[in-house]
């Protein structure tokens, strides 16, 4: 079992195999400003963007939904290990079944999500199962994922999760199709002078439209060192 410090001083992460964060980091932060009483993670894995959520809003309840039962079972040790389970749980099921594994129609103000990238087949998949489940839709799709959290989301709520860039058009089609108004978009950039490799979105249910650009986060800067901004997110200034 590996042990992870998200940030000095803050929530810790145990898990039976690497973690790789930095995309939950980023659409954790993105949603910090929002107001939220009740979160729902869709996919939430080991729960890294629930613990800092919960670190984020001490009053906040937050759960999450995994269908992986070694990666929920993981979840609900860190929540326990962070002392976070009086208001904070993992609920083992398929997201594709959210009528029956979690009956909380419109109940929570904030849904989020990082989501699988890739389609099946497209060559960018792992050989690691729990990796594969992570990086491929193997389990569920975007049209699905949107679905979902157009069930969970109250009117006016909002669903945000990072995505990849060249698959906008696909996720914009699921948010439609599923009730969602896309109200702010960020790129992100390894470097500013390198296409953006990730895009984060807020929409809103039943929201009017109007989207919002905001200016592209870069991570690195020409010297490969982490910018402020990035230093701020992952609070290792």
């Amino acid at each position: 079992m590996r042990e992870y410090e998200l940030w000095p001083g803050g929530p810790k992460l145990r898990s039976n195999t690497a973690v790789a964060y930095t995309d939950s980091l980023l659409v954790a932060d993105f949603a910090r400003g929002l107001r939220y009483e009740k979160v729902l993670d869709l996919g939430c894995g080991t729960g890294v963007i629930m613990l800092i959520l919960a670190e984020n809003r001490t009053d906040a309840v937050i759960r999450g939904i995994e269908i992986d039962g070694e990666q929920a079972a993981c979840c609900e040790g860190n929540l326990r290990f962070n002392r976070l389970t009086d208001r904070a749980e993992v609920i083992q099921g398929d997201l594709r079944q959210y009528r029956e594994i979690h009956r909380a129609a419109g109940e929570y103000d904030l849904v989020i999500s990082n989501p699988p990238y890739f389609p099946m087949g497209d060559g960018r998949g792992s050989s690691d199962p729990g990796r594969a489940r992570a990086r491929e839709e193997r389990f569920c799709t975007i049209t699905e994922i949107c679905g979902a959290a157009a069930y969970y989301c109250r009117s006016g709520g909002s669903f945000c999760l990072v995505y990849r860039p060249e698959r906008l058009c696909e996720l914009f089609a699921a948010l439609s199709g599923a009730g969602f108004e896309p109200k702010c978009l960020r790129m992100v950039h390894h470097r500013l002078s390198s296409p953006p490799s990730l895009v984060l979105v807020d929409a809103r249910r039943q929201g009017k439209p109007g989207l919002s650009v905001e200016p592209p986060l870069i991570m690195t800067d020409a010297d490969g060192n982490a910018t402020e901004e990035m230093r701020r997110i992952s609070r290792r200034d």
